[in-house]
């Protein structure tokens, strides 16, 4: 009876300090979009410049990682589903299975880990150091909030960011799936492509939407405050980017697992299984 007691106790405790680490982390957002929107210390051409070298950072230089990934990603999942579809007779069905496990499932995830992994690290670090540089102070000393000028910028840039590689992912990705099946049941472009179109619904695009945008905004708005939660010293650093990625990994997962499993109810609810 202890025992359960104690493990009670210790998950009560745990909910609470994520519910309190998620509504500051939320608290932040407001006060970083209600300071862009009345603060006029800095002007928009300084958050555009930041905003771009966001974009160019997250978005251009990770193409050549994510062409690799998508390619390797879609040529083992077409061969998956050709595999088990041949068998069963359902090669029709190849669309369907893309559409789901590559653009519903698959990018959305794999592109986030990309982007946590290589800019929500370099995010977290370099507010960190900012920090424990006292960079920050001196931006606040000069009238300049850095609310408005570095965590709103990085988190538009990473949104855009995050939604340009899955769309250039999923590209890749089918097509890559294509060239496997030419190469290995010389399926016709026609027949791959009608396939793709008929599984594709404009839930598809609110999927889209959804996922990969909040992934991006989770991804730079957890970064950015796990930076300033630097307090002086450098020693924090590494470990504040480690939480950046811990957390962001989680919050990322549990989001697109809530989004999957709405939609998929929705269907059962739409076909009246429930």
């Amino acid at each position: 009876m202890t025992s359960l007691l104690a493990q009670i106790d210790s998950l009560g405790r745990s909910v609470t300090k994520n519910l309190e680490y998620t509504a500051r982390v939320l608290l932040m957002v407001y006060l970083s979009l209600r300071a862009t929107i009345l603060d006029k210390a800095q002007g928009f051409r300084q958050i555009f410049g930041v905003i771009s070298a966001q974009i160019y950072f997250t978005g251009w230089q990770a193409l050549p990682l994510i062409s690799v990934l998508a390619l390797g990603v879609g040529s083992i999942m077409i061969l998956q589903s050709l595999s088990n579809l041949s068998l069963l007779g359902g090669t029709q069905m190849i669309g369907n299975f893309l559409i789901v496990m590559v653009l519903r499932e698959a990018g959305p995830l794999l592109v986030a880990l990309v982007v946590i992994a290589r800019s929500g690290t370099a995010v977290a670090s370099e507010v960190g150091n900012m920090r424990a540089n006292r960079e920050i102070e001196a931006l606040e000393s000069m009238g300049i909030n850095p609310l408005s000028f570095i965590v709103f910028p990085r988190v538009i840039g990473g949104i855009i960011s995050v939604l340009g590689l899955a769309f250039y992912f999923n590209v890749i990705a089918l097509i890559g799936g294509f060239l496997v099946t030419r190469f290995v049941q010389d399926m016709p472009f026609t027949f791959y492509t009608d396939s793709l179109m008929k599984a594709f619904a404009k839930e598809d695009v609110l999927i889209f939407l959804l996922k990969n945008g909040f992934s991006g905004m989770i991804i730079f708005v957890v970064s950015c405050f796990q930076g300033l939660s630097v307090k002086r010293s450098p020693h924090e650093v590494p470990q504040v980017t480690t939480q950046a990625v811990v957390n962001s990994i989680i919050f990322v997962v549990i989001f697109n697992l809530m989004i999957s499993a709405l939609f998929y109810l929705n269907q059962l609810r739409t076909l009246g299984v429930v």
